[in-house]
């Protein structure tokens, strides 16, 4: 079912209006935050006045949008005008931001309400959704475990009904991780398709904006109503985004390679099982999976942190030695990293990305996509960190969290986390489907597939409708 969609049919039929939309929105994200703290801020009144702005507009006959009334939340990272954008950090200050991003433009432009912004980890850095000044979201399907990050507060808000689309960015597997970790999907769209204007520096190539939404149907239109390109992205991509290209066209024949560790990450048995059954079950469809082994090490991990510590240091609020006292320790400690690097260290980093592509150049000559975990374990209880999942394991391989970082490193590849099942304990599973350079429209189409497959995910303990 396509939430995003239905909404705006609802709208478009006379069977409810955009207000009555964004009041119901808003009535499920103060509960939302209530029980997951996943919003830093509510938008109630602007909100309420954008819709009768869009119902009259509808009732004088202009042309819906794509997203006509969908009520949908935008991440702390990005600036929307009129609002504090934080970054999740006390040395924001409380100024109000006097511009949307690009991003954020468009989704209104295609008719899209804005209700509120969600939490974030601090600047984004980490994979838990907990900072200073918001303190830890919860994870609707359990609130002593995180709901993932760094755009945990979005996943949240959808997972548990407040939205059916948020916006998040994705540095690190940001929008992926908090997907898999709430039961949702998650997307990372090929570098450039979705201009990023929000950085200290352009040039930027391990960052995305992506789509977090209950349904592959809804991160299409997502997707449709965002990308293309704009000047102030010199690396947003001119081609069109076709959404014809993304329908269903069957799993049989389909090749997939099937990687459960990626080569280095240790994964929880219960993903394991997760990812072969998912494997029959497309096999039993018609396609081929094939297992393969990757040739890579914990130094995909250890190479992407050198290039991401650096991008942190590099934000205007880190400047001082007063804003650092006022930071997570952790994130002033990745910023110290950054800058004992040199330039010759950083151009390392790309001589390993660079072989990484070889190798998925050669993997994708034989398969139309890589399945593997998006994160390696269900989502940890709140009071674990970063730094636990950052130390090999007693088996030499790497005591991941996620394995979504591998991606960020060939930022070309669009890379979509699909919810595929629960653990034992009820704690939502996610799958990676990986595709070839710039095929963001056949990644998305694979995924239609495969959830029809895996059919729906059932609601988290904490989900509201009214």
């Amino acid at each position: 079912m396509a939430f995003a969609s239905l909404t705006r049919q609802d709208i478009l039929a006379g069977r409810t209006s955009c207000v009555e939309a964004v009041s119901d929105a808003l009535e499920r994200a103060e509960k939302v935050q209530d029980a997951c703290n996943a919003f830093t801020i509510l938008l109630r009144e602007e909100a309420l006045a954008r819709a009768r702005g869009l119902d009259a507009a509808h009732a004088a006959g202009v042309q819906p949008g794509s997203l006509f009334g969908v009520p949908v939340a935008i991440k702390d990272m990005t600036p929307t005008k009129g609002h504090p954008t934080t970054l999740g950090s006390w040395t924001s200050g409380d100024g109000i931001t006097d511009h949307d991003a690009v991003i954020v433009q468009r989704l209104k432009q295609a008719g899209a309400i804005v209700v509120g912004k969600t939490t974030t980890a601090e600047f984004a850095f980490s994979s838990f959704t907990r900072s200073p000044r918001y303190g830890a979201t919860l994870n609707p399907w359990n609130t002593e475990r995180t709901a993932g990050g760094s755009s945990g507060g979005s996943a949240a808000a959808v997972a548990a009904g407040a939205v059916p689309l948020a916006e998040g960015t994705d540095m690190g597997g940001s929008v992926r991780i908090p997907a898999a970790a709430c039961g949702i999907v998650g997307f990372k769209p090929s570098l450039g398709r979705i201009p990023m204007t929000i950085l200290p520096m352009g040039l930027e190539t391990i960052s995305h904006f992506g789509p977090l939404a209950r349904c592959v149907d809804d991160a299409v239109l997502f997707v449709a109503a965002s990308a293309g390109h704009h000047p102030a992205d010199m690396l947003s991509q001119t081609g069109e985004f076709r959404v014809e290209e993304t329908g269903m066209s069957g799993l049989k024949g389909k090749r997939f390679a099937l990687s459960i560790d990626l080569g280095y990450c240790e994964v929880h048995p219960e993903v394991a099982a997760a990812l072969c059954r998912m494997a029959e079950m497309l096999r039993d469809a018609g396609a081929i999976v094939e297992e393969v082994d990757l040739p890579w090490s914990r130094d995909v991990f250890d190479q992407w942190a050198k290039r991401w510590n650096c991008l942190l240091g590099l934000f205007p609020n880190c400047e001082s030695e007063t804003d650092l006292a006022r930071m997570d320790p952790a994130l002033v400690a990745c910023i110290r990293a950054g800058r004992t690097l040199s330039a010759s260290d950083l151009m390392k980093v790309d001589i390993v990305r660079d072989r990484m592509n070889a190798d998925l150049i050669a993997l994708f000559a034989r398969h139309d996509a890589l399945l593997c975990p998006t994160n390696a374990i269900p989502a940890p209880p709140l009071t674990d960190s970063d730094a636990y999942y950052e130390a090999d394991s007693e088996t030499g391989k790497l005591r991941a969290f996620d394995m979504a970082h591998a991606f960020n490193m060939v930022p070309t590849c669009p890379v979509l986390s699909l919810p595929v099942g629960l653990s034992a304990d009820r704690m939502p599973i996610g799958m990676q489907i990986v595709g070839p350079a710039n095929a963001d429209a056949q990644v998305l189409a694979l995924a239609r597939d495969i959830e029809t497959l895996a059919g729906p995910m059932p609601s988290p303990p904490i989900f509201f409708t009214e």
